[in-house]
């Protein structure tokens, strides 16, 4: 199966060993159709409006772990001997989930989902559309919103029939979202500059 991967590799300096390691996201048999389209789509779009790509709002939620944890479940250690290193962890360590929107015209956000209380929440679709109601779209006022497109992947809290409303009552035909006029392709964090440039610089 191949996949949108990333990969490194690192002389052991003590051994002398080279140590690869890889992770990423495994594309699906039927998902190049769906890149394909959205990648026509978006040429057809260009050779009308050259400069199409500035129009797009991209979208994306990071967590960011407060104890100093790091998600390594897609990171292997190769190695000639079995290190045996154990690292306990709490099951459900605090993080903090942070909604930004990128373009042409800057960045938007950013937004920290917290209950009422200030304590850190998990994005679901409730929280989601009182942050695109209360803070995104406020802050597009400033922006010609009839121009933009709005780009967000296929989380669940995203794609639920009221948040596609909601959406779909701003951006029109100009949402580009799983269930939008203009689908998003699944695991395609290469075509948003959100998961192959921000998030890792921001870490």
């Amino acid at each position: 199966m191949k996949g949108v991967m990333s990969s490194g590799r690192k002389k052991d300096n003590n051994s002398g060993q080279v140590i690869y390691s890889q992770f990423g996201l495994a594309i699906h048999p039927n998902d190049h159709q769906t890149r394909r389209r959205f990648v026509e789509w978006a040429q057809n779009e260009i050779a009308v409006v050259p400069d199409f790509h500035k129009q797009i709002l991209f979208s994306d939620e990071a967590h960011f772990w407060l104890n100093g944890y790091v998600n390594k479940q897609n990171c292997r250690i190769w190695s000639e001997a079995n290190p045996q290193v154990y690292d306990e962890t709490p099951l459900h360590p605090e993080k903090l989930t942070v909604w930004c929107a990128l373009w042409a015209g800057g960045i938007i956000g950013p937004y920290f989902f917290k209950n009422d209380e200030g304590h850190n929440v998990t994005v679901n679709g409730d929280r989601y559309r009182a942050m695109i109601t209360n803070f995104f779209i406020p802050e597009l006022n400033n922006d010609d919103v009839q121009e933009l497109c709005f780009q967000q992947d296929g989380a669940t809290c995203h794609t639920d029939r009221a948040t596609i409303d909601l959406l779909k009552d701003t951006f029109g035909d100009r949402l580009i979202s799983r269930f939008g006029p203009v689908n998003w392709p699944p695991r395609s964090c290469d075509l948003t500059p959100l998961d192959y440039f921000l998030w890792g610089y921001v870490k």
